[in-house]
């Protein structure tokens, strides 16, 4: 993946950002952005926000989703993975390991097609447009959290799974070369606050589809206070039931799965 493709902030009129808010894989569930939001003004004032990308796929609001994320005052984000699939056309691979996954392979690339489609079926030309040029990483220097780079997966790509047991071998392979002392990034829908070789690595979690267990949207505030850089998680209650409702009545072709997804938080 190519950093070159960065937003970046420079030492002069750089923003001061002491109160940061993380937010990654929102995946069209505008409900559970709603509840986010919410707390994030419930929890004091941010500088800024940063949002590490999957916007859109799979739930019910995709536009409505860009739009309300846009809205926001002071916010930067990072293009991930299924943004990029909406608006090239390219798709995840479909893992065959057997005679068995070949058999079914038929029916997933169907499944797979479908779902992306229903999705570009709902955006319009402008969130073309938005998620085309959104930028592959951020880089800034923070206050108390030093310099700080933010992706959607990793260094490398925008797919390979990082999850929070990932050895540190694994971590430095996919953050090598970076210049930072922060690492901030998403994908895995699973939150995390752990230092790897003098990084520290930060995952908010996913606001639309989490993967932990827990059904409920996640995200971030990083913050500096005290001199310290504190990361907080925060958990927000939502009604999953609305977003479930939308996904019946819409007829997304992969309703069944993502209505699992949201009522067990497992991925």
């Amino acid at each position: 993946m190519e950093l070159g493709t960065a937003q970046r902030w420079g030492p002069k009129g750089e923003e001061t950002l002491t109160r940061l808010a993380v937010l990654s894989d929102i995946h069209g569930n505008l409900p559970a952005l709603d509840a986010v939001l919410a707390d994030v003004e419930a929890q004091g004032t941010v500088d800024a926000y940063w949002v590490l990308g999957d916007l859109a796929a799979f739930c019910p609001w995709p536009s409505e989703s860009i739009a309300r994320l846009r809205a926001l005052s002071s916010v930067h984000f990072v293009q991930g993975n299924t943004d990029r699939y909406l608006v090239t056309g390219e798709r995840p691979l479909v893992p065959i390991r057997s005679e068995a996954d070949w058999k079914r392979v038929a029916g997933r690339l169907e499944r797979r097609d479908a779902s992306f489609r229903w999705t570009v079926e709902r955006l319009s030309y402008d969130d073309f447009e938005f998620l085309r040029d959104m930028p592959r990483s951020i880089e800034a220097d923070l206050p108390c959290c030093g310099r700080t780079v933010a992706l959607h997966a990793n260094a490398v790509d925008d797919e390979t799974f990082l999850d929070p047991d990932a050895t540190d071998e694994e971590m430095r392979v996919f953050f090598a070369g970076l210049d930072a002392e922060m690492i901030v990034y998403g994908h895995t829908h699973r939150p995390l606050d752990r230092i790897v070789d003098g990084w520290r690595l930060v995952n908010p979690g996913s606001v639309g589809l989490p993967f932990d267990g827990d059904p409920r949207p996640a995200y971030a505030v990083l913050e500096c206070a005290d001199g310290e850089c504190r990361v907080s998680h925060r958990r927000v209650e939502y009604d999953v039931e609305e977003t479930v409702a939308a996904l019946e009545r819409l007829g997304h072709p992969e309703t069944e799965r993502i209505v699992e997804r949201l009522r067990e938080g497992a991925g």
